[in-house]
């Protein structure tokens, strides 16, 4: 069980648009609009990756009026995508020092 529970959390992080609407829902709640806005995407490109989100309990949404706010579930996610960030960096830097060694 834990296993697919892990396998289904990768999958839906497995798209880099899904990482970019995750990083911008750091800064709070948006609509739709404004991710769409924000990663000059088609909002139905937008929406099937809120969608993606939401099925794996990654997003929030709340109604108001007409307008669906989507928010992230548990903060805790952003302390992945740091870390991811943190590897990617330490990977960049020993890259860049075994260029230097061959040149």
């Amino acid at each position: 069980m834990l296993r697919h529970f892990k396998a289904e959390f990768f999958r839906a992080l497995s798209h880099p648009t899904r990482l970019r609407i995750l990083d911008l829902l750091r800064h709070g709640e948006m609509t739709v609009g404004d991710i769409r806005d924000e990663l000059e995407i088609e909002q139905s490109t937008a929406s099937q990756h809120l969608a993606a989100l939401r099925t794996i309990d990654f997003v929030q949404t709340r109604r108001e009026g007409t307008l669906m706010w989507y928010s992230v579930t548990d903060p805790a996610i952003w302390k992945l995508l740091d870390v991811a960030r943190d590897i990617y960096e330490r990977q960049l830097k020993r890259g860049r020092s075994m260029l230097k060694e061959l040149g």
